[in-house]
Protein backbone atom coordinates (compact mmCIF):
# COMPACT_ATOMS: atom_id res chain seq x y z
CA UNK A 1 0.00 0.00 0.00
CA UNK A 2 1.51 3.19 -1.39
CA UNK A 3 1.79 5.73 1.96
CA UNK A 4 2.00 9.44 1.75
CA UNK A 5 5.69 10.04 3.95
CA UNK A 6 6.42 13.86 5.26
CA UNK A 7 10.08 14.12 5.94
CA UNK A 8 11.33 17.05 8.79
CA UNK A 9 14.75 18.02 8.77
CA UNK A 10 17.47 20.33 8.01
CA UNK A 11 17.38 21.61 4.47
CA UNK A 12 17.57 18.70 1.46
CA UNK A 13 19.32 20.60 -0.79
CA UNK A 14 22.78 20.61 1.72
CA UNK A 15 22.67 17.29 2.75
CA UNK A 16 25.65 14.68 1.49
CA UNK A 17 23.88 11.79 -0.44
CA UNK A 18 26.72 9.55 -0.36
CA UNK A 19 26.44 9.67 3.43
CA UNK A 20 23.17 11.03 4.84
CA UNK A 21 20.59 8.66 6.38
CA UNK A 22 17.61 10.34 5.84
CA UNK A 23 18.30 10.37 1.88
CA UNK A 24 18.47 6.77 2.13
CA UNK A 25 15.33 6.35 4.00
CA UNK A 26 13.78 8.62 1.56
CA UNK A 27 15.48 6.72 -1.09
CA UNK A 28 14.42 3.63 -0.04
CA UNK A 29 10.58 5.18 0.49
CA UNK A 30 10.44 6.01 -2.94
CA UNK A 31 11.67 2.69 -4.74
CA UNK A 32 8.48 1.11 -2.29
CA UNK A 33 6.37 3.55 -3.85
CA UNK A 34 5.43 6.14 -1.06
CA UNK A 35 5.46 9.64 -2.02
CA UNK A 36 7.89 11.95 -0.25
CA UNK A 37 6.95 15.44 0.96
CA UNK A 38 10.13 17.09 2.92
CA UNK A 39 9.87 20.44 5.62
CA UNK A 40 12.02 22.04 7.70
CA UNK A 41 10.75 22.43 11.64
CA UNK A 42 10.65 26.10 11.15
CA UNK A 43 7.43 25.35 8.56
CA UNK A 44 5.65 23.65 11.35
CA UNK A 45 1.96 25.51 12.47
CA UNK A 46 -0.54 24.97 15.09
CA UNK A 47 -4.08 26.70 15.03
CA UNK A 48 -7.14 25.43 16.34
CA UNK A 49 -5.99 21.64 17.17
CA UNK A 50 -4.81 21.69 13.72
CA UNK A 51 -0.81 20.90 12.91
CA UNK A 52 0.31 22.03 9.45
CA UNK A 53 3.52 22.15 7.40
CA UNK A 54 4.73 24.38 4.83
CA UNK A 55 6.94 22.40 2.34
CA UNK A 56 7.44 20.52 -0.93
CA UNK A 57 7.16 17.07 -2.67
CA UNK A 58 9.66 15.66 -3.80
CA UNK A 59 11.29 13.45 -5.77
CA UNK A 60 15.18 12.19 -5.29
CA UNK A 61 18.02 10.03 -6.97
CA UNK A 62 21.38 9.22 -6.33
CA UNK A 63 22.90 12.23 -8.42
CA UNK A 64 25.58 14.42 -7.08
CA UNK A 65 24.12 17.94 -7.08
CA UNK A 66 21.02 17.22 -8.51
CA UNK A 67 19.67 15.02 -5.91
CA UNK A 68 15.93 16.23 -5.63
CA UNK A 69 13.29 17.46 -7.90
CA UNK A 70 10.83 19.75 -5.69
CA UNK A 71 7.14 20.55 -6.83
CA UNK A 72 5.44 24.07 -5.62
CA UNK A 73 5.22 25.12 -2.12
CA UNK A 74 2.06 23.97 0.13
CA UNK A 75 0.17 24.12 3.38
CA UNK A 76 -0.07 20.22 4.19
CA UNK A 77 -2.50 18.78 7.20
CA UNK A 78 0.14 16.09 8.86
CA UNK A 79 -3.33 14.68 10.02
CA UNK A 80 -3.39 13.71 6.09
CA UNK A 81 0.12 11.54 5.50
CA UNK A 82 0.54 8.13 6.84
CA UNK A 83 4.05 9.07 8.22
CA UNK A 84 5.92 11.75 9.50
CA UNK A 85 10.05 11.44 9.47
CA UNK A 86 11.31 13.39 12.55
CA UNK A 87 14.77 13.24 11.29
CA UNK A 88 16.43 17.06 11.92
CA UNK A 89 19.62 16.72 13.37
CA UNK A 90 20.16 18.24 16.96
CA UNK A 91 21.12 20.66 18.67
CA UNK A 92 17.94 19.16 21.14
CA UNK A 93 17.10 22.90 22.41
CA UNK A 94 13.59 24.35 22.96
CA UNK A 95 12.84 24.37 19.07
CA UNK A 96 13.11 20.93 19.26
CA UNK A 97 11.13 19.97 22.01
CA UNK A 98 8.41 22.46 20.85
CA UNK A 99 8.12 20.91 17.28
CA UNK A 100 8.19 17.30 18.88
CA UNK A 101 5.14 18.65 21.65
CA UNK A 102 3.18 19.79 17.83
CA UNK A 103 3.71 16.63 16.50
CA UNK A 104 2.11 14.88 19.25
CA UNK A 105 -0.90 16.44 18.10
CA UNK A 106 -1.21 13.95 15.21
CA UNK A 107 0.86 11.01 16.83
CA UNK A 108 -0.50 8.20 16.51
CA UNK A 109 -2.78 9.17 13.78
CA UNK A 110 -0.27 9.86 11.68
CA UNK A 111 2.76 7.64 12.91
CA UNK A 112 5.61 9.89 13.72
CA UNK A 113 9.06 7.74 13.60
CA UNK A 114 10.58 8.12 16.14
CA UNK A 115 7.28 8.86 18.51
CA UNK A 116 8.15 12.44 19.14
CA UNK A 117 6.79 11.94 22.96
CA UNK A 118 9.46 9.58 23.85
CA UNK A 119 12.29 11.61 21.58
CA UNK A 120 11.11 14.26 24.15
CA UNK A 121 11.86 12.11 27.23
CA UNK A 122 15.30 10.34 25.98
CA UNK A 123 17.88 12.76 25.70
CA UNK A 124 20.32 11.04 24.42
CA UNK A 125 22.90 11.02 26.86
CA UNK A 126 20.44 11.55 29.63
CA UNK A 127 17.87 7.95 28.51
CA UNK A 128 21.24 6.00 28.54
CA UNK A 129 21.75 6.35 32.79
CA UNK A 130 18.25 4.49 33.39
CA UNK A 131 20.05 1.12 32.41
CA UNK A 132 22.89 0.62 34.95
CA UNK A 133 25.95 -1.27 34.53
CA UNK A 134 25.90 -0.10 30.86
CA UNK A 135 27.95 3.13 31.12
CA UNK A 136 31.09 4.47 32.27
CA UNK A 137 31.90 5.81 35.26
CA UNK A 138 29.35 9.36 34.76
CA UNK A 139 28.39 12.24 36.08
CA UNK A 140 25.89 15.12 34.84
CA UNK A 141 25.76 18.40 36.96
CA UNK A 142 26.55 22.11 36.70
CA UNK A 143 28.35 21.79 39.96
CA UNK A 144 32.13 22.69 39.05
CA UNK A 145 32.91 21.21 42.45
CA UNK A 146 31.39 18.33 41.95
CA UNK A 147 32.72 17.78 38.96
CA UNK A 148 36.55 18.74 39.66
CA UNK A 149 35.53 15.79 42.68
CA UNK A 150 35.01 13.61 39.98
CA UNK A 151 37.84 14.40 37.97
CA UNK A 152 39.60 13.74 40.89
CA UNK A 153 38.44 9.86 41.84
CA UNK A 154 38.64 9.06 37.91
CA UNK A 155 41.33 10.57 36.70
CA UNK A 156 41.10 11.48 32.61
CA UNK A 157 38.21 12.26 31.66
CA UNK A 158 35.87 13.30 28.66
CA UNK A 159 33.51 16.73 28.90
CA UNK A 160 30.44 17.14 26.81
CA UNK A 161 27.65 18.94 26.23
CA UNK A 162 24.92 17.55 27.69
CA UNK A 163 22.28 18.30 24.81
CA UNK A 164 24.73 18.43 21.55
CA UNK A 165 25.91 16.20 19.09
CA UNK A 166 27.81 14.72 15.91
CA UNK A 167 31.01 14.92 18.07
CA UNK A 168 30.19 18.60 18.65
CA UNK A 169 32.57 20.65 21.87
CA UNK A 170 33.60 17.29 23.12
CA UNK A 171 36.65 17.33 24.81
CA UNK A 172 39.24 15.42 26.35
CA UNK A 173 41.23 16.01 30.04
CA UNK A 174 43.76 14.42 31.37
CA UNK A 175 43.98 14.56 35.34
CA UNK A 176 46.12 17.34 35.58
CA UNK A 177 44.57 19.56 32.70
CA UNK A 178 44.63 22.98 33.37
CA UNK A 179 41.74 24.23 30.98
CA UNK A 180 39.15 22.70 33.00
CA UNK A 181 37.82 25.99 34.28
CA UNK A 182 38.13 27.69 31.44
CA UNK A 183 35.90 25.03 29.77
CA UNK A 184 33.22 24.66 32.34
CA UNK A 185 32.98 28.23 31.24
CA UNK A 186 32.64 28.46 27.87
CA UNK A 187 29.91 25.86 28.38
CA UNK A 188 28.12 27.98 30.54
CA UNK A 189 28.76 30.93 28.11
CA UNK A 190 26.71 29.02 25.62
CA UNK A 191 23.43 27.90 27.52
CA UNK A 192 22.47 26.71 31.23
CA UNK A 193 22.21 23.40 30.59
CA UNK A 194 24.18 20.90 32.80
CA UNK A 195 27.48 18.60 31.05
CA UNK A 196 27.93 15.33 31.03
CA UNK A 197 31.49 14.40 32.68
CA UNK A 198 32.93 10.74 31.56
CA UNK A 199 36.05 9.01 32.61
CA UNK A 200 37.72 8.29 29.74
CA UNK A 201 37.85 4.82 27.90
CA UNK A 202 41.34 4.43 25.94
CA UNK A 203 39.45 1.91 24.12
CA UNK A 204 38.38 5.02 21.75
CA UNK A 205 41.45 4.94 19.68
CA UNK A 206 40.17 1.70 18.50
CA UNK A 207 36.88 3.00 17.33
CA UNK A 208 33.47 4.03 18.53
CA UNK A 209 30.81 1.49 17.27
CA UNK A 210 27.40 2.48 16.43
CA UNK A 211 25.17 0.20 16.46
CA UNK A 212 21.73 0.63 14.40
CA UNK A 213 18.67 -1.00 15.80
CA UNK A 214 15.15 -1.00 14.23
CA UNK A 215 11.82 -1.24 16.55
CA UNK A 216 14.48 -2.50 19.61
CA UNK A 217 16.06 -5.28 17.39
CA UNK A 218 20.16 -4.73 16.14
CA UNK A 219 20.41 -4.98 12.26
CA UNK A 220 24.88 -4.17 11.97
CA UNK A 221 26.92 -2.18 13.26
CA UNK A 222 30.15 0.17 11.81
CA UNK A 223 32.84 1.28 13.59
CA UNK A 224 33.70 4.77 13.50
CA UNK A 225 37.71 5.65 13.88
CA UNK A 226 39.32 8.67 14.96
CA UNK A 227 42.07 10.21 13.43
CA UNK A 228 45.38 9.71 15.00
CA UNK A 229 45.39 11.74 18.38
CA UNK A 230 42.25 12.81 18.36
CA UNK A 231 39.59 10.95 20.91
CA UNK A 232 36.23 12.10 18.67
CA UNK A 233 35.19 9.94 15.84
CA UNK A 234 32.11 10.80 14.57
CA UNK A 235 31.86 11.22 10.96
CA UNK A 236 30.85 14.80 10.66
CA UNK A 237 34.37 15.74 12.78
CA UNK A 238 36.22 13.61 10.48
CA UNK A 239 35.88 9.90 11.89
CA UNK A 240 36.07 7.12 9.20
CA UNK A 241 33.81 4.39 8.63
CA UNK A 242 35.04 0.89 8.85
CA UNK A 243 33.80 -2.92 8.84
CA UNK A 244 32.97 -4.24 12.46
CA UNK A 245 31.12 -7.17 13.96
CA UNK A 246 28.98 -7.36 16.78
CA UNK A 247 30.22 -8.78 20.04
CA UNK A 248 28.58 -11.00 22.09
CA UNK A 249 28.91 -7.83 24.67
CA UNK A 250 27.48 -5.66 21.79
CA UNK A 251 24.60 -8.45 21.65
CA UNK A 252 24.00 -7.85 25.22
CA UNK A 253 24.05 -4.76 25.55
CA UNK A 254 20.94 -4.55 22.69
CA UNK A 255 19.45 -6.90 24.77
CA UNK A 256 19.23 -5.04 27.94
CA UNK A 257 18.03 -2.30 26.07
CA UNK A 258 16.01 -3.37 23.15
CA UNK A 259 12.60 -3.99 24.87
CA UNK A 260 12.33 -0.34 26.18
CA UNK A 261 12.98 0.82 22.65
CA UNK A 262 10.22 -1.31 21.30
CA UNK A 263 8.06 -0.13 24.41
CA UNK A 264 8.49 3.53 23.74
CA UNK A 265 7.57 3.22 19.71
CA UNK A 266 11.87 4.27 18.91
CA UNK A 267 12.13 2.81 15.77
CA UNK A 268 15.14 3.40 14.34
CA UNK A 269 17.83 4.17 16.94
CA UNK A 270 21.61 4.41 16.78
CA UNK A 271 23.76 3.32 19.93
CA UNK A 272 27.01 4.18 20.48
CA UNK A 273 29.55 1.66 21.99
CA UNK A 274 33.02 2.30 23.55
CA UNK A 275 34.49 -1.00 24.59
CA UNK A 276 32.44 -2.53 26.63
CA UNK A 277 30.55 -0.17 27.31
CA UNK A 278 27.80 2.17 26.02
CA UNK A 279 27.55 5.71 25.82
CA UNK A 280 24.63 7.27 24.36
CA UNK A 281 21.20 6.30 23.02
CA UNK A 282 20.26 8.53 20.07
CA UNK A 283 16.92 8.75 19.16
CA UNK A 284 16.75 12.02 16.97
CA UNK A 285 18.59 11.44 14.08
CA UNK A 286 20.55 8.69 13.94
CA UNK A 287 23.02 8.08 11.15
CA UNK A 288 25.47 4.97 10.13
CA UNK A 289 22.88 3.48 7.39
CA UNK A 290 24.62 4.11 4.48
CA UNK A 291 28.04 3.16 5.88
CA UNK A 292 26.17 -0.19 7.10
CA UNK A 293 25.15 -0.73 3.43
CA UNK A 294 28.26 0.10 1.95
CA UNK A 295 30.61 -2.48 4.26
CA UNK A 296 27.55 -5.40 4.99
CA UNK A 297 24.85 -4.96 2.40
CA UNK A 298 22.74 -4.63 4.90
CA UNK A 299 20.17 -1.63 4.55
CA UNK A 300 18.98 -1.21 7.68
CA UNK A 301 16.08 1.75 6.04
CA UNK A 302 14.91 -1.31 3.87
CA UNK A 303 14.12 -3.37 7.93
CA UNK A 304 12.75 0.67 8.84
CA UNK A 305 9.91 0.45 5.98
CA UNK A 306 9.28 -2.96 6.76
CA UNK A 307 8.12 -2.14 10.06
CA UNK A 308 6.14 0.84 9.81
CA UNK A 309 4.07 -0.41 6.38
CA UNK A 310 3.46 -3.33 8.60
CA UNK A 311 2.21 -1.19 11.62
CA UNK A 312 0.27 1.30 8.84
CA UNK A 313 -1.42 -1.88 7.76
CA UNK A 314 -2.49 -3.47 10.93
Amino acid sequence: MPLKVAVQMDPLEGINIEGDTTFLMMETAQARGHSLFVYTPEKLSLEEGRVTARGRPVEIRRTKGDHATFGDYQRLNLEEVDVVLLRQDPPFDMAYITSTHLLDVVHPKTLVVNNPTEVRNAPEKLFVTGFPGVQPPTLITSDVEAIYDFRARQGDIVLKPLYGGGGSGVARLLADDPNLDALLELHAMIGREPVIAQKFIPAVVKGDKRILLVDGEPVGAVNRVPNAGQIRSNLRVGGRAEAVELTARDLELCAIIGPELKRRGLLFVGIDVIGEFLTEINVTSPTGAQQLKRFTGIDATEKLWERIEAIRAS
